[in-house]
């Protein structure tokens, strides 16, 4: 059992992630709120919560010292980080104090999603809900579930899919194992028959094809929101994956959405222009 604090000086946050996901299946079972710093304060004191999401900005104060106060009064919680695109350098100031990863707003549920999961693997050494399902289970570029590999290979693909839209390598996260990166390297060759640097290619490829699809978004966008700060980088892994460019995948998505099933009724305005 769980206790989740969320730390917001906007009510309208506070009430919306409490309902982004469903919290009781990571066992997270008491949720409080917190709209200021000396509130923040208070609750964490009163609660000790195994995680918090906590905003950068908190009126005049910020998170980051939000951080040290509740760690010098004895709460040892997993910090993750809510911050705004001109609050990045405040974001960076929380990661150095100790925050595990943040957030950009508004946040999307799944990347909080991810973000929680990876904390109760890595941190608090729970399990992952067996009620989730089977897509979520699995490591979607090897189509195998996550449990099915070794706890540290597992932990290294759930990394990826929380933060593969950042810069991460091999040695990012072989040093927060303290481990070798060549050594971690030759592990994740073993299980997976694949280079880390390939899988987090094809990881982030897949992800921008989604977004190509299913939005409206801009191709530069999605490529730099996919991790790739490399636009050509991206149009040559793209079209060497897919064997087309992001707009060829777009355009014949659109073309095939707009032609009508066999002996269908054509559209009034295919009528009127013939």
């Amino acid at each position: 059992m769980y206790t989740l604090m969320i730390v917001d000086d906007e009510p309208n946050v506070l009430e919306g992630l409490k309902y982004t996901l469903d919290w009781e299946k990571y066992n997270i079972t008491r949720i409080e709120t917190a709209g200021s710093f000396s509130e923040a304060v208070a609750r964490g004191i009163d609660c000790c919560p195994q995680l918090c999401l906590v905003d950068v900005c908190l009126g005049d104060e910020y998170g980051h010292d939000l951080i040290r106060k509740l760690r010098e009064v004895g709460v040892d919680s997993n910090f993750i980080m809510m911050s705004g695109y001109g609050e990045f350098r405040f974001a960076c100031e929380a990661m150095r104090s100790g925050a595990l990863d943040y957030l950009l707003k508004p946040i999307r549920a799944g990347k909080l999603e991810a973000c929680v999961e990876r904390v109760i693997v890595e941190k608090l050494h729970g399990a992952l809900p067996s009620a989730a399902s089977d897509e979520r289970e699995k490591a979607p570029v090897l189509g195998v579930r996550y449990d099915s590999l070794s706890p540290l290979i597992g932990k290294v693909l759930l990394m990826v899919r929380a933060e593969y839209d950042q810069n991460i390598t091999l040695k990012s996260i072989a040093d927060r194992f303290r481990m070798n990166s060549t050594y971690l390297g030759q592990l994740f060759i073993r299980e997976t028959k694949m280079k880390f640097s390939e899988y987090l290619m094809i990881y982030r490829l897949n992800m921008a094809r989604e977004r190509i699809l299913f939005t409206n978004d801009k191709i530069a966008s999605i490529a730099a929101d996919v991790g790739y700060t490399n636009i050509n980088y991206f149009y040559t892994h793209f079209h060497s994956y897919f064997n087309m460019s992001p707009s060829e995948m777009r355009a014949r998505s659109e073309a095939a959405s707009d032609t009508p099933p066999p002996g269908s009724i054509p559209k009034q305005t295919e009528i009127f222009t013939r």
